[in-house]
């Protein structure tokens, strides 16, 4: 088990854990909650030994193999496939053995390398790594691919897949569903749920937490806090101890006023001197308690827009996609204020493509599209943070979207997003990705859209600001699409789901939960498709003439044969042979001097016999190679 005990951590100037202590028992589920910021990455390196505590002690089983995801991926030349099999060390290893073992052509050390990596499952390696790619959404095509060919996200995945397939005891996850879609998050879940060692597990991901984990660690005020149960659990008792600690925070602070008010009226008066400086010692002695707060520093509220025409956008029969390549056709969709439509289909179906089309990053190719004219589009994706200018601060981006509006204004709405203070001043290049993505939501509400384009808006925002955000959604009045791996997102924000697949774009009437299931039912049936041969694929075969052409394979194949038999028996003469030679070489008393003449016999009868057996097995192997050319050939013949 791993044992953190008395822990005191300083990174910079900043303490993140102090005085505090945490076991992990072997075979648990850890998930790591807490503000950013408050030392989760941190810890995790402190677990892989990456950091030192600078007080206390922490202790991980030293034959524990440590699997977590690489943060960089470099642009290489190597497929997609062979760099996740990079994840397994020690089968590299063992493989870049064999390889010296076979050009020494050392037949022990072959052996024992190859029953090292049978040991290992690695015989079924590239099988594995290949069904983890798949389930990560690469095709068998883009598993070929260079590691170099593929965007930022996608080499997160790859980077992803390595840790998954390597053999661990301890696996670390560091927001493992970040640039991941609702499929993948699904398969990921199962993956996961399945996975034997232990986990620690960060994410912003509350239902994916809620599937996984059975344990909760929360970072705050310098503690590791426990609590036993997944996500939901954790929030429902902390906010009973939350309500609790405020009860007791208010009576301590009216037992500290009550205290310094008999001090300050009596402590001048000898009498009382005594009984005052009791309490004087009593208040200094009374544990201050913090006041129970809401973490969150968000305060996020969609502003009323100026319009709400009806209907916002028309569609009857459009198509689109990208130059002649047709992605979507024949949608009907009319959008109205008040429609909350979460989009939901495979990756590549096309639900981005719907977005690109609403907020006219793509025109239509076919069909009616009609737009209002007080269409006010209010449009989030990760690409849009690209945009933001990296020298400029949050508040110069805002000035140029409300140039007559008081500065103090615009400093209290960027408050709300969390720039507060000196932050609204600084530029924004250092900001992290989740902070960059606040500001983009931050000037996308000033500007009061009527439609909202949500695509995957929660990549990189921490728990509390996706709860801010889905807690404005329920207030907002216009009509919004989302596309979203957050299943408490879309759960608690969309009224309706449309369904993108096979080119169409159809209302769906479930849930979340029978979405999964639709998206395993069609795997079923993709998988039932795949494996039965439809009658018209199948080539005719002439009988009479199979029979005939088998007959003559057979007469022209048995003199071929007889000549591998005969091999095989001089094969096997030789083999005999040699191994009673070895047996006389382990014999000591043949490396006397008397027995000179014997041994060099020996020597040389085993050289010529070894010569001997070489050349029978490749000429056995020839014939083989005539022989299934034959064999081919005939079956060709055959079919046509």
């Amino acid at each position: 088990m791993i044992t953190i005990t008395d822990a005191e951590l300083i990174r910079g100037s900043k303490t993140l854990l102090s005085e505090t202590s945490l076991t992990i028992y072997p075979g648990h589920k850890i998930g790591l909650v807490g503000a950013n910021g408050t030392g989760k990455s941190s810890l995790l390196a402190l677990i892989q030994g990456e950091v030192t505590l600078d007080k206390g002690e922490i202790k991980v089983p030293s034959g524990w193999a440590v699997a977590s995801v690489a943060q960089h991926t470099p642009a290489l030349e190597k497929s997609a496939l062979e760099y996740v099999l990079d994840g397994d060390k020690e089968f590299r290893e063992l493989e870049s053995q064999l390889a010296k073992a076979e050009q020494n052509d050392d037949g022990n050390a072959i052996a024992t390398l190859h029953g090292k990596l049978d040991a290992i499952g690695g015989y079924s390696i590239r099988a594995r790594a290949g069904t983890l790619l798949a389930g990560l959404g690469f095709s068998e095509k883009q598993q070929s691919n260079p590691v170099k060919s593929f965007s930022g996200g996608w080499r997160m995945r790859l980077n992803l897949a390595q840790a998954l397939l390597c053999r661990s005891d301890l696996l670390l996850l560091d927001e493992p569903t970040n640039h991941l879609d609702l499929d993948t998050m699904y398969w990921l879940e199962g993956w996961i749920k399945a996975y034997q060692g232990t986990l620690v597990l960060i994410s912003h991901d509350r239902d994916f937490i809620d599937g996984i984990v059975d344990e909760i660690v929360h970072l705050e005020h310098q503690k590791l806090n426990f609590y036993k149960g997944n996500y939901s659990a954790f929030e429902r008792i902390r906010a009973e101890r939350m309500a609790q600690q405020q009860v007791a925070f208010e009576r301590q602070q009216r037992e500290r006023a009550h205290m310094q008010s008999f001090i300050d009226r009596f402590k001048a008066k000898a009498s009382k001197a005594k009984q005052a400086q009791s309490r004087v010692k009593a208040l200094e002695r009374m544990t201050d308690l913090l006041p129970a707060k809401a973490d969150s520093q968000f305060t996020m509220s969609f502003r009323e827009p100026d319009a709400l025409p009806n209907p916002l956008v028309s569609m009857e029969q459009v198509s689109v996609g990208y130059g002649d390549k047709e992605v979507l056709k024949k949608v009907h969709l009319n959008l109205v204020p008040g429609a909350r439509i979460g989009l939901l289909g495979r990756n590549g179906a096309g639900k981005s493509t719907l977005i690109k089309l609403l907020a006219s990053e793509l025109q239509p190719m076919t069909g009616k599209y009609e737009t209002n004219a007080g269409l006010n589009i209010g449009y989030f994706a990760q690409h849009q943070i690209d945009y933001l200018r990296m020298d400029d601060s949050p508040l110069q981006h805002l000035v140029r979207l409300a140039p007559d509006h008081r500065e103090q204004e615009l400093r209290d709405f960027l408050g709300s997003f969390g720039f507060q203070g000196d932050m609204a001043l600084q530029p924004v290049k250092p900001f992290s990705g989740g902070e960059k993505a606040r500001l983009v939501l931050a000037l996308l509400v000033w500007q009061k859209p009527n439609l909202l384009l949500l695509d995957e808006p929660t990549n990189h925002l921490d728990l509390e600001m996706r709860h801010a955000l889905t807690m404005a959604l329920q207030g907002f009045e216009g009509a919004m699409l989302i596309v979203s791996h957050d299943r408490h997102l879309l759960r608690l924000s969309c009224d309706d789901y449309y369904l993108v697949d096979g080119g169409e774009v159809k209302a769906f009437g479930g849930t979340l939960e029978d979405y999964h299931q639709w998206l395993l039912d069609a795997a079923k049936a993709a998988k039932v498709e795949a494996a039965v041969e439809k009658p018209t694929d199948k080539p005719v075969v002439d009988k009479k003439l199979q029979k005939r052409l088998e007959a003559e394979l057979r007469q022209k194949l048995s003199p071929l044969k007889k000549q591998q038999a005969k091999l095989e028996t001089q094969q096997q003469t030789c083999s005999d042979r040699l191994a009673e030679l070895e047996a006389m070489l382990a014999d000591t008393s043949l490396y006397d001097a008397e027995n000179k003449a014997k041994l060099t016999a020996v020597l040389k009868e085993r050289t010529e016999l070894t010569n001997t057996l070489e050349e029978s097995e490749m000429d056995w192997l020839e014939l083989q190679e005539t022989i299934d050319m034959m064999e081919q050939e005939a079956a060709t013949a055959v079919l046509q």
